[in-house]
Parts: structure tokens; C-alpha cells; sequence
């Protein structure tokens, strides 16, 4: 990684950062997203009644906010200033007490709308969080070998969080601020025409500005999700346990330092930037419409002057109310304007990853497993596979794979690094498709099964064992989560762990830690197994679940692999050839083709790759 190099401070670093921000800030570009608006409306469906009310909640509030100032006109007219001279107390009492009750009312409704749309803005924000979610999790296993996991937590996190605002007080806002505008139009319009007029010549203008604003907005916080992402990458790669262990192990914290420090200086520019477009516009808003009541009082001296209107103090206190009145919705309008576009960004990402089709997905006559049929018969029809971001040129992982195994069989899978065992055990449960021929389970097409069904009978044992950071009960009951202690305790014996658990301080409540580096590798492989056996699948799969363990750990997890394959179709991915020698059938693997099948007796004896893989180990082993 280039950045790794990057340095830390100093007015250069400053300087770099606001560089590479305005980069990406031209270069970025939301996904275009058709019909996006009516989409977004769509998640607001199932709230109906609830923005009903709040809708009904806008308007009433919205149209007493305008009657202040007419009623203003009425005390400064017939209250405080009566033509008869002297004030008229009755009617400045009534007026007054009328004005603060409406404000009460108005408050009162504020909290209520306020509270539904809160409500339902985090609700809607928190299905849609869901449903990325849930999408995610139903797409191909390839998807997520070429995008970073850090990217995608932030389109989850940053990118859902980053709507919120718009989601809880959008609707609102747009309709409560229409509203006071048009009913403070309305007002001004009633109060004298010629002022009004001069109130809205220049709003056209504003609009115009506030678009162009938008766009370039828009851009940057399209950048400036892109590089928060690439901190979410950055901090999820070098601070779990694996990546600090890296990063320790070659005393390359200082570089990771500097390299999330470069990006850290790109989302302060990017931020600094998203600030402040636009606030000139905001600012230039504010005071036009600020110094409106000024030239409201100097066109009223006109208009007297000139006897070209009935204007009265009333007039033009109420008018400059009303006008007042009038600011705080007009920006609050051209704000949301500006945020409806730069959430219409964050908006097209998530729709963006919504509208993904994952590569895998059920046929719509898909069945479940019959449960008389042979189930532990897997068979390769001439299967040839491609990785999908492969290069056309590339040659093809596996090329006219056939091969059968019965049900019960131990089957293993050998060959060179690369060969393209694992593909074959990736296959077998659908995790991806076959580009050519047919993957058999059981007699049918895993492309006719439902996928569920297909998983529910394969039990999975990889070399690289995932262990939640939960405790080892949890972790077990993973794979069965109704499975009682006594279920848990069995499986674990099987497994050869049980005494092992029952040794520690909080037995199975133990805590196993970020990825289960508390225990050693033999102690997770075997939980690893125990979960597996809870699942109870007719059909399992070890792909290398050996390879990486000492000689000691090797021999309990194999025994305990052992235990696991009895009864069970069994497809081993073997490195050691000495944990398979009793296999029923042994594939040989290279070049993405099988060239070698038969037992262990008759490959040695055929002394041809097998052979020659198996006296090379044996060689290293008595050396």
C-alpha cells in the first residue's frame, strides 16, 4: 500500500491532505439511481398513519404561526394606537392573551410532531439498516473476497447513519416550512401588495444558487464517505487481533499510524469542506432577507410620502413581523434543499448495494433434499469453474472435473497449492456456482435444491476456525441454538475438548476472546469440530483442518476428526497425506484437473504424483 509511507504532521501533511480532499471531492460521483426520491418515500409505507398525524400536526401549527402577526396589526392599530388616541385596554388584553395562547398551542404541537417524526425516522432508518443487512448476508460468498469488510461496515454504519436527519426531519420540515411561507405570503399579500413584492423579487435567484450549491455538496459528501470507508478499512485490517499481531510482529506501527493519520487529514479536509459549502450562499441568504425590513421601512416612507398606499404603524410592524417570520423557514427550506442532495448521495450508495443481485440464488421450482433420497451421494458432472473477477485469458480453476462418492465414503482431495481442491469442497454447498456441468447432491442438481435445505445437511471444518468472542457455550450453541448443556458436553467429548472445558476456571462460560485467540489452535479446531457434530450433518467437509497444528495438537484434533467422519460422507482437503491414508478414494488434484484417483495403496504403487507427494513428506517427517 502506497499510504504506508506517509508521514505524520507539519504543514506539508496539512497541505496534502486538503489536496487529496479536493481530488476526491472532483472526482467523486454518486451511483445514479433511478427514481430515487420515490424510493426513498416508499420506506415511509408502513407509517402512514403516524406521518397522517403529523402532516395534520404541520399544518395546524404552521398556519398559527402567521396569525401573531396579524393579530400584532390589530393591537398596534386598536389596541395601543386607536384613532380615538387613547389605548384601548379591553382589546389589548384580549389580543394579547389570544397571541401567547396560540403560542402555547403552536409549542405543544411542535413536541407532539417532533416525537412522531422522531419516531418514525428512527424506525425507517432502523428497517432500512436491516434490510441492507439482510441483503448482505444473502449474497455470494465471492462478493465478499473482493470487497474490504471495513467498506462494507461503513455503507451499514456511516453511510445509514448519515440519512438519519433527513429521514426523521425532513417531512417535516418541508411541510411546515411551505406552509408558514405560503400563509406568510398570503399575509404580506393582505397587509399591502406593493411591500410584498419587494419582500420576494430576489427569492428566484436564491433557488437557483441553491441547486448549483447541491451539486458540488453532493460531490463532496460522496468523497467524503468514500474516504471514511477507507477508515473503517484501515481500522478494521490493522486493529483486530490478527493485524495488530502483523503489525507488531514487523514493528510497522508507526507506518499504520501514519497511514490511517493520511487518511484521517483527507476526512478532516473532506469534513471542513462538506462545512462550508454553502454557507456563503446560507450567509448571503440571511442577509437579504436580514435587511429586508429596513428597505420595507424605506419604501413605506416612499409610498406615504407619495400617498400611493393606505400604510399604518400597524402595517409595517406587522408586515416586518410577518417578514421576520418569514426568514427562518426560506433558509430552513433552501437547507433542506441543500441536505435532500447530499443525503440523495448517501442514499445511492445504499440503494447502490440493495440493488445488487446475488450470483446465487434459489430457482423458483427449487425443492428441499427428499429425505429418501441417497443423502451423502455427491457426484461432479464435468464441472468446470471459473472464479467470477477472473481474466478471460486465465486458465479455468477447475477444468471437466468428474468424480463419485457414496454415501459413507471418506473421500480426499490432494495435489499441489493451487490445484484447486478447496474449489472443489466450495462447490459442493453452493457457496459458488459451477460455470459448467453439474454439481450432483444426492442425485439432484444443487441448482434444483433450495440452498437452505442443500446446507442443512453439510458440516463445514475449515482451517482457519472462526470463534466468535463470546463464551464457548455460545459459541457451540452457534450451530444448534436449542442444544441443552448435556447435548453441548457430548459433543464436546466427541471432539476430544470436553476435559479441556471442564479444566478451565468458567468451563463452557469461558470466554474464548476475539477470535478465539485465548485458547491454542488444537483447543479451537476441536470446538470447531464439536460445533459441527451439534449440527449433526449427513456429510462433512475438512478442508485442511490439520495443517496448521504441531504434531501433538494434529494427533488429538484427527482423532477427533475421526470420531467426526464416522457414519458421515466425508470430503477431506488434505496437505498431510498421513491424515488420509485410510481414505476410501483419494483424488489427485493439479492443474484444476483430477489426474490420479484410487486408494492409498494403489496411488503409491502407480508411483506417479501422488507417490512422489507422499515419500516427500515422509522424508521431511524422518528428518
Amino acid at each position: 500500500m502506497s499510504s504506508m509511507g506517509m508521514g505524520g504532521g507539519g504543514r506539508g501533511g496539512r497541505v496534502a491532505g486538503r489536496d487529496i480532499a479536493a481530488q476526491k471531492a472532483a472526482n467523486a460521483q454518486a451511483p445514479k439511481i433511478p427514481h430515487l426520491l420515490r424510493r426513498v418515500a416508499v420506506l415511509f409505507a408502513p407509517h402512514r398513519s403516524a406521518l397522517a398525524v403529523t402532516i395534520t400536526l404541520v399544518l395546524i401549527s404552521s398556519a398559527l404561526s402567521v396569525v401573531p402577526p396579524l393579530l400584532t396589526q390589530r393591537l398596534f392599530d386598536d389596541g395601543l394606537f386607536p384613532k380615538a388616541g387613547h389605548p384601548d385596554y379591553r382589546v389589548t388584553v384580549v389580543l394579547v392573551v389570544t397571541m401567547v395562547s396560540i403560542y402555547l398551542v403552536s409549542s405543544g404541537l411542535g413536541v407532539w410532531q417532533t416525537y412522531l417524526m422522531a419516531t418514525v425516522g428512527n424506525k425507517v432508518m432502523g428497517a432500512l439498516r436491516v434490510k441492507l443487512f439482510r441483503h448482505l448476508q444473502s449474497m455470494e460468498l465471492s462478493f465478499f473476497t473482493r470487497t474490504k469488510t471495513g467498506v462494507i461496515q461503513s455503507r451499514l454504519q456511516n453511510d445509514v447513519g448519515g440519512v438519519s436527519n433527513v429521514l426523521t426531519n425532513t417531512i417535516s420540515s418541508v411541510l411546515g416550512n411551505v406552509v408558514t411561507v405560503i400563509a406568510a405570503f398570503v399575509a404580506m399579500i393582505l397587509l399591502n401588495w406593493q411591500l410584498m413584492v419587494i419582500a420576494v423579487v430576489l427569492m428566484p435567484v436564491l433557488v437557483i444558487v441553491q441547486r448549483r450549491v447541491g451539486q458540488v455538496r453532493a460531490r463532496i459528501v460522496t468523497a467524503t464517505q468514500e474516504s471514511l470507508s477507507d477508515m473503517t478499512a484501515i481500522t478494521q485490517e490493522t486493529l483486530s487481533v490478527s493485524g495488530i499481531l502483523l503489525s507488531k510482529s514487523f514493528n510497522r506501527q508507526r507506518a499504520e499510524t501514519a497511514r490511517y493519520e493520511a487518511e484521517n487529514r483527507t476526512q478532516i479536509a473532506l469534513q471542513v469542506k462538506q462545512a462550508m459549502s454553502g454557507q456563503w450562499f446560507v450567509a448571503t441568504v440571511q442577509i437579504f432577507l436580514s435587511s429586508i425590513p429596513a428597505i420595507i421601512y424605506l419604501v413605506s416612507a416612499w409610498l406615504l410620502n407619495r400617498g400611493a398606499g393606505d400604510i399604518t404603524a400597524g402595517t409595517v410592524v406587522a408586515f416586518t413581523t410577518v417578514q421576520s417570520r418569514l426568514l427562518s423557514p426560506l433558509i430552513g427550506l433552501m437547507q433542506t434543499a441543500l441536505n435532500l442532495q447530499t443525503s440523495g448521495a448517501l442514499f445511492a450508495r445504499i440503494f447502490e448495494y440493495l440493488d445488487m443481485q446475488p450470483a446465487i440464488v434459489d430457482r423458483p421450482d427449487a425443492v428441499d433434499v427428499p429425505a429418501d433420497a441417497a443423502i451423502g451421494e455427491i457426484a461432479f458432472r464435468d464441472v468446470t469453474f471459473r472464479y467470477p473477477d477472473s481474466r478471460p485469458a486465465e486458465r479455468a480453476t477447475l477444468d471437466g472435473i468428474d468424480f463419485a462418492i457414496r454415501p459413507g465414503q471418506f473421500a480426499a482431495f490432494v495435489g499441489p497449492s493451487g490445484a484447486g481442491k478447496t474449489t472443489v469442497s466450495y462447490l459442493v454447498p453452493r457457496f459458488y456456482e459451477a460455470s459448467a456441468g453439474a454439481v450432483l447432491f444426492a442425485g439432484i442438481d444443487v441448482r434444483d435444491l433450495r440452498h437452505e435445505s442443500l446446507v442443512d445437511h453439510i458440516g463445514i471444518v475449515s482451517q482457519e476456525t472462526y470463534l466468535f468472542h463470546a463464551t464457548i457455550a455460545e459459541n457451540l450453541r452457534y450451530a444448534a441454538p436449542d442444544a441443552t448443556q448435556a447435548q453441548l458436553e457430548e459433543a464436546a467429548r466427541a471432539a476430544n475438548i470436553h476435559d479441556t472445558i471442564a479444566g478451565f476456571p468458567d468451563g463452557y462460560d469461558t470466554v474464548v476472546g476475539e477470535r478465539g485467540y485465548r485458547l491454542s489452535g488444537g483447543e479451537k479446531q476441536r470446538i470447531a469440530i464439536a460445533r459441527v457434530l451439534l449440527k449433526d450433518p449427513e456429510v462433512l467437509v475438512l478442508d485442511e483442518a490439520t495443517s496448521a497444528l504441531d504434531t501433538i495438537s494434529e494427533r488429538v484434533v484427527q482423532q477427533a476428526l475421526d470420531s467426526a467422519a464416522h457414519g458421515r460422507t466425508t470430503i477431506a482437503i488434505a496437505h498431510r497425506l498421513s491424515t488420509i491414508v485410510a481414505a476410501d478414494v483419494i483424488f489427485v488434484v493439479d492443474h484444476g484437473r483430477i489426474v490420479e484417483r484410487g486408494t492409498h495403496a494403489e496411488l503409491t504403487a502407480a508411483e506417479g504424483i501422488y507417490a512422489r507427494l507422499y515419500e516427500e513428506q515422509a522424508k521431511v517427517a524422518v528428518g
